[in-house]
């Protein structure tokens, strides 16, 4: 019997009352959160070791223009989304013992990634590392849907936006430890950032380091994360893969999906933004695995009380304002303001976007999902913005190859600032859809 087998995956349930108190809210979240916290904030160290060294070595090391630097950018996304919706299905199949498979999808995509690691240490070329980016990307879409299910099924749907929220900070831990990780790597081992192509004993500690916390990773959800999650029902009908673009039949499943494909169309990648604080603030290369420790560190601090305040306020209100700090990121950056606080600044609006969206939308999704198909209904919406995204990265390329960084960056700004506009009309009201598949009343946005 595993571990974690023999816990609860459900969080107590606190006695009904006319008063709600600020200690009920601070409670200690479902187990099984912590564990996939732990299993995320470990994987996330492991993956973004690497992608705190590879853009820098793939555009400057093997000169790769920005327009295919935004095609491998957009492989990360692409190939994700490919999968995620097969992931979603699979979760959702019942086995033998009458329980979902979340998590043995979760820990198929997980050690898929795992074994991605250590062929970094032997891939030289863009296309082969395109290859392994695309594999690690496909272990990437198979477990998202499947993690996040775990994560509604065992939390108590009024308190689910800061359980995703507790989830994200410890996962964007990972995320925060990552590039800090691969910078000291560097420095021990001696090896420059790659600027001709010739020394690369650095960058191999790093792939190595990378590959056995991958591992560690999988071990814990193996060992610790439960097979059962408390919220999990049975559904009248078995999961296909049609029965699950059906769900784009409910309205709220179906405007939330419409408003993250619409704001993932305008929402520049990670790495573009990092190498246009780079090149405009004139850092030192050297640095440049360090920019993502502010996004992360502005993460990790206002995951939880942006996912709380969420559950007051509403998911989908928070989300759309996410994206107007997201807009106010850009216009900074674009400013004429330079220096060191200029770029914390536009590193705390990034990481305060991320707060307010990622973990919040997980949370919409899945008071719109009935339970029986919550790994479905996380995957289409996860689907869509993943490929919005993708599109994002081939076009942004594209117009910083023929009009430079800062004015794709402008043209950007512009069509989010529009798409949010539309998103808040898509958004004015809906309905969402409780575990037993009924609906009821939801806010506006």
């Amino acid at each position: 019997m595993y571990v974690a087998d023999s816990r609860s995956s459900k969080a107590p349930v606190a006695p009904a009352t006319g008063q709600v108190r600020r200690g009920a809210a601070l409670r200690a979240v479902p187990g099984a959160v912590l564990a996939l916290g732990t299993v995320s904030m470990v994987t996330d160290v492991s993956s973004e070791m690497v992608n705190a060294v590879l853009p820098l070595y793939l555009l400057t090391g093997l000169g790769l223009s920005p327009l295919g630097f935004g095609l491998l950018d957009g492989i990360q996304n692409g190939f994700s989304a490919l999968v995620r919706l097969v992931g979603g299905h699979l979760a959702d199949r019942r086995g033998r013992d009458g329980a979902a498979r979340h998590k043995a999808v979760a820990a198929v995509g997980y050690g898929l990634s795992a074994l991605c690691r250590p062929l970094l240490l032997f891939v030289h070329t863009v296309p082969l590392i395109g290859t392994v980016i695309a594999v690690d990307r496909t272990g990437k879409g198979l477990r998202t849907a499947p993690r996040d299910a775990m994560i509604s099924l065992a939390t108590e749907p009024a308190h689910r936006g800061r359980a995703f929220g507790v989830h994200r900070a410890m996962d964007t831990a990972g995320a925060l430890l990552g590039p800090l990780t691969a910078f000291l790597v560097l420095r021990l081992a001696g090896g420059p950032m790659l600027a001709d192509g010739g020394e690369r004993h650095g960058y191999d500690a790093v792939f190595t380091v990378s590959s056995c916390v991958a591992a560690l990773g999988v071990l814990i959800l193996l060992l610790f994360v439960p097979h059962r999650q408390g919220g999990d029902q049975s559904s009248a009908v078995a999961p296909t893969l049609r029965s699950g673009l059906t769900l784009l039949r409910l309205p709220g499943l179906r405007r939330l999906t419409a408003c993250a494909v619409l704001l993932g169309l305008t929402t520049v990648s990670d790495s573009f933004l990092y190498l246009l604080i780079q090149r405009r603030l004139g850092l030192s290369v050297d640095l440049f695995p360090l920019l993502p420790l502010g996004t992360a560190a502005a993460f990790l601090l206002l995951a939880v009380p942006l996912g709380s305040l969420a559950d007051r306020i509403g998911r989908r209100r928070l989300f759309l304002l996410g994206h107007g700090v997201l807009l106010l990121a850009y216009g900074l950056l674009l400013s004429p303001l330079r220096g060191l606080p200029a770029v914390l600044c536009v590193l705390v609006l990034h990481g305060s976007f991320y707060a307010a969206t990622d973990g919040v939308l997980a949370a919409a999704v899945a008071d719109a999902v009935p339970a029986g198909q919550r790994g479905a209904g996380l995957a289409l919406v996860g689907t869509g913005q993943a490929l919005a995204r993708f599109g994002c990265s081939l076009l942004f390329g594209a117009l910083w190859s023929a009009v430079g960084g800062p004015t794709a960056l402008a043209w950007s700004a512009g069509a989010l600032a529009l798409c949010v506009a539309g998103a808040a009309v898509v958004l004015r009201s809906s309905g969402t859809v409780v575990a037993d598949g009924t609906l009821a009343a939801e806010e506006s946005a």
